[in-house]
């Protein structure tokens, strides 16, 4: 019956979480023509929505007119709703706790609220990163306690992991292929017939584990290559080599090389998470991961470095870091999005006022700094005008916005410490690279 209604495009759609994964995904698939339901627990969100407006940056309000026109998507904070729904994708966070270690509240509070409405023939898909096991072992029990019903018999469950890369103006949803995983044939047949909509390709493995530790090792690949290149760096730098144009002429072989980069430290919600999943992960089976763990330390330690750098540019103009006023570009966690999530500005923030630092920052995608979970005492400052960079001690360039003219920073700095080689072109003796 529900497997009918996705082909038909009959089935209601629900999405809970309307962040960077979710919202993407609600507009596909009301373009797409399914009566798509929005839940989240931010009333704000919804409120823009109704009104047509985006509340992220890459997102332009004229695609939240997909969801109003039409009459096809409807927002709300009441999770009963969950009852009129066919098929149900999870979008929530997952982030470490302060002993990082993976925070399942809000897949678990989630799984809580709906279970009492989920009736049966309902297709639910985790979407939400995380360790593997967390559908069999966090979300189904969850589910069955609060329904009464059990899972892959009265209602499906699969695991399709997110490869969202906001702004990416190559890969979008539809263009990116689409992991799917259940630990049963007839939730992996539904889920495929439902994301098959909204995506290009989908690629099916063959169970709920599998496609958790794929999304995983992706981003793992990913941290351990730029640790590598971040210790390469610090290495590189005793020796009086750049490692930016090390990697560019490495770049030039055509098999055997792919390309990574150095900078201040690890940002974003997947890639300084998703390997801490993994090492906690694998200490329940009693394994060790040494290579990841050591990765994971040296992505951490790199806002230090940023320190460090600060400090040597700062003592070279014969200034100390306490009462030094300091100019931070870019608060986002790479160029040219306005998603602060794990971004390292942050900590280098934290760790310069410390030391007595006077920080300011600008980004031209984030005028005011919102509630997060970490960093509370940031919140409400606001993004700095760029017309007296005169007037600060020293710049920092953390993220590479391609609106900044470098040029211009550069010229209008007493002295800059560069994190991005965003000025690898310019010959000044300001620069200090870190």
């Amino acid at each position: 019956m529900t497997l009918q209604k996705i082909k038909e495009k009959k089935a209601h759609i629900g999405i809970i979480g309307l962040g960077y994964v979710g919202l993407p995904l609600a507009i596909e698939f009301c373009k797409t023509g399914f009566q798509v339901t929005g839940l989240d627990i931010d009333q704000e969100k919804i409120d823009l929505l109704s009104q047509g407006k985006s509340y992220i940056n890459h997102i332009p309000d004229e695609n939240i007119n997909h969801l109003i026109q039409g009459n096809k998507f409807k927002g709300s904070t009441d999770h009963s709703s969950v009852g009129q729904l066919d098929c149900i994708l999870i979008c929530v966070p997952t982030p470490l706790n302060k002993n990082r270690e993976p925070d399942m509240s809000y897949v678990i509070s989630t799984a809580q609220k709906m279970s009492p409405y989920i009736v049966k023939n309902q297709l639910i898909v985790l979407e939400s990163t995380t360790f593997p096991g967390t559908t069999q072992e966090v979300l189904i029990p969850e589910l069955e306690l609060g329904s009464g019903l059990k899972a892959n018999k009265d209602f499906y469950i699969a695991y399709s992991p997110e490869r969202e890369d906001p702004n990416n103006k190559e890969y979008s949803i539809a263009t990116t292929p689409k992991v799917i995983g259940s630990d049963d044939p007839k939730g992996l047949e539904l889920a495929n017939s439902m994301y098959s909509f909204i995506v290009n390709k989908t690629v099916l493995v063959s169970g709920t584990k599998i496609a958790e530790a794929t999304k995983l090792t992706e981003n793992v690949f990913r941290a351990v290559n730029i640790a590598l290149v971040n210790e390469l760096k610090v290495i590189y730098e005793k020796m009086g080599i750049d490692v930016w144009e090390v990697i560019e002429a490495c770049s030039t072989k055509p098999f055997g090389f792919m390309p990574f980069y150095p900078g201040p430290g690890l940002g974003g919600h997947c890639i300084p998470i998703d390997p801490f999943y993994l090492t906690w992960k694998a200490r329940e089976h009693g394994v060790t991961t040494r290579f990841i763990e050591l990765a994971g330390e040296i992505n951490t330690l790199m806002p230090e470095y940023v320190i460090q750098k600060i400090i040597f540019a700062l003592n070279r103009e014969g200034k100390s870091l306490k009462n030094s006023r300091i100019l931070l570009f870019g608060l986002a966690y790479k160029k040219n999005v306005d998603d602060t999530r794990e971004s390292v500005t942050f900590k280098i923030m934290e760790l310069l006022e410390e030391k007595g630092a006077l920080t300011d920052y600008n980004d031209p995608y984030i005028p005011q700094i919102k509630p997060t979970r970490k960093y509370k005492q940031f919140v409400g400052k606001k993004s700095v005008s760029l017309e007296k960079i005169d007037q600060y001690d020293l710049t920092v360039i953390l993220t590479d916005h391609t609106s900044y003219d470098f040029k211009t920073i550069v010229d209008q700095s007493k002295v800059i410490v560069d994190t991005r080689n965003a000025c690898g072109s310019i010959k000044s003796n300001k620069i200090v690279k870190a």
